[in-house]
């Protein structure tokens, strides 16, 4: 019910004792409003789905439902528990109020009742349901208004995202080639651990759409490092490994830098501990720092995998692209020392899916 009550509002009275009846529909009639009186709980039902009552006067002592099992029956209907409720009856004990205001009726006059007593009582409670109408179709219409700024904003998120990944891709094709595949497979990957019990609440839909959009993010912090460095065909020096290391550190304070003036938008939150820890290891062993086990993000011990395989799977100036199987072999063989040896086993039960994409991706050129 979305009105504002700017009619005369209906009001429904349920009394067994038609000189009751009477007597309430004259009140309410000569204070302005619509009376539809009935005779039983059968009636009122019909009378409420006609009408759409505003309020409710209901005698307690009726022959088929009495007041009190009617009042149930309309606050467990959740068309008819904001309807208002006032509670007119000769019981008049403190145990009979209490019993009717803890099922859920605003009022309880006793009778014999004073006309301008209850007159005012229905006012008040008539202005307290039209305020309370009033407020729901604001909320509505608020909600709705915050619901569309949020779609913005969030459609303004991803196009962050895109606008990285493209400065990405324009830096060279040896970063650039894989980024749909590998956001492909986190994604895959990050689905079956929905399956599991341990990652059944981390990983949720959000979890698995921000990972996709962002997992081609992992090596942003490439763009700072020399063309002749990534190119370089032979083994690189200690001193340019240590420099290439900086990827992840430079990667992840961009997105930092990015997220502070943005701090709802979680996609930059997950892209930054995806670019600082992707190559942290499960033993330890990894950089920038030497985190193990669970102290790595889920979110970057998963790119890790996905990062392993894509790179095994694809030539580089230094390295031969190595087969589906020969990559499977390779990344079962880093489970518990690179790699989260939990994650490993739900790769080895999609890897069937990832061969057959990838398969599909180089006949189709996109890969």
């Amino acid at each position: 019910m979305e009105s504002t009550m700017d009619y005369a509002p209906n009001i429904l009275v349920v009394d067994d004792v038609i000189s009751n009846l009477v007597v309430l529909s004259e009140m309410i009639r000569a204070a302005g409003y619509v009376a539809r009186p009935v005779t039983s709980a059968q009636q009122a039902l019909i009378a409420i789905k006609a009408y759409e009552p505003q309020l409710i006067l209901l005698d307690i002592s009726m022959p088929d439902i009495d007041g009190y099992g009617f009042c149930t029956m309309l606050k467990n209907n959740v068309n008819t528990r904001e309807i208002p409720i006032i509670f007119i009856s000769a019981l008049d004990s403190t145990e009979d109020k209490i019993k009717g205001l803890k099922l859920g009726v605003v009022d309880y006059i006793t009778k014999p009742f004073i006309i301008e007593e209850l007159t005012l009582r229905i006012n008040t409670h008539l202005k307290i349901y039209k305020m309370q109408r009033e407020l729901e179709i604001y909320n509505k219409k608020l909600y709705q208004i915050i619901n569309d700024q949020m779609h913005k904003i969030y459609e303004g998120q991803k196009n962050i995202i895109y606008a990285l990944t493209k400065l990405m891709e324009k830096k060279n094709d040896a970063i650039g080639k894989h980024l749909k595949s590998l956001g492909r497979n986190c994604r895959l990957l990050a689905m079956s651990l929905q399956f599991c019990s341990k990652y059944k609440s981390e990983v949720t839909n959000s979890f698995v759409d921000t990972i996709e959009l962002v997992a081609p993010l992992h090596d942003i912090g490439m763009i700072a490092i020399s063309d002749k460095m990534l190119l370089k065909k032979t083994k690189l020096s200690t001193q340019e490994m240590e420099i290439m290391k900086t990827h992840t550190d430079i990667g992840a304070n961009t997105l930092k830098e990015i997220y502070s003036n943005n701090v709802h938008n979680e996609f930059l939150k997950m892209a930054a501990d995806i670019a600082r820890y992707h190559h942290e290891k499960w033993d330890g062993s990894g950089y920038p720092k030497g985190l193990s086990k669970n102290e790595i993000p889920l979110c970057a011990r998963i790119v890790s995998i996905v990062d392993m395989y894509d790179t095994l799977i694809s030539e580089k100036c230094y390295k031969r692209a190595y087969t589906h199987e020969e990559s499977v072999k390779i990344i079962n063989k880093e489970s518990g020392i690179s790699l989260d040896p939990d994650i490993v086993e739900f790769f080895n039960k999609i890897q069937k899916q990832w061969e057959k994409e990838d398969i599909e991706g180089i006949k189709t050129g996109l890969l």
